[in-house]
């Protein structure tokens, strides 16, 4: 991860919490742990209005409050972005499905107009504790 106020690279931990019921409304958290500090970041995503190759997506947290945007998803990629001009944030994400079936690439750039810039990179897996459950 990188932001646009250091040169520096911070290593990251993410994970995701999915729950398996979802009656149309997929609801879940995001935790992001940056190396070196103690706070664990939240992100509350809804992925809505899930059709075969789009769905309607909102992400919520302390920073933000609620955005709302649009996804795309295939077999290989799934992918967002928001732009709201009125907030001045924009920003996408994509998770494209690597040659390894249980580990996705990731990259994300997110932006707001006082020229604050995240950029993100990194790699996802499903962890053998939760695939078991």
């Amino acid at each position: 991860m990188t932001l646009s106020t250091g040169d520096e690279s911070l290593p990251f931990y993410t994970r995701w919490k999915v729950p398996k019921d979802n009656n149309g409304r997929i609801e879940s958290v995001q935790e992001i742990q940056i190396s070196g500090l103690s706070d664990v970041m939240h992100n509350q995503f809804a992925f809505y209005a899930i059709k075969r190759k789009k769905f309607s997506i909102e992400l919520e947290n302390q920073s933000l409050g609620k955005v709302v945007g649009e996804g795309i998803v295939n077999d290989k990629f799934i992918g967002w972005e928001f732009r709201l001009d009125h907030l001045g944030f924009e920003g996408f994400e994509f998770y494209e499905k690597s040659e390894n079936l249980d580990t996705y690439l990731m990259h994300a750039e997110y932006a707001t107009n006082d020229d604050f810039r995240t950029v993100i990179h990194g790699k996802i897996w499903r962890s053998i504790e939760e695939s078991q459950e």
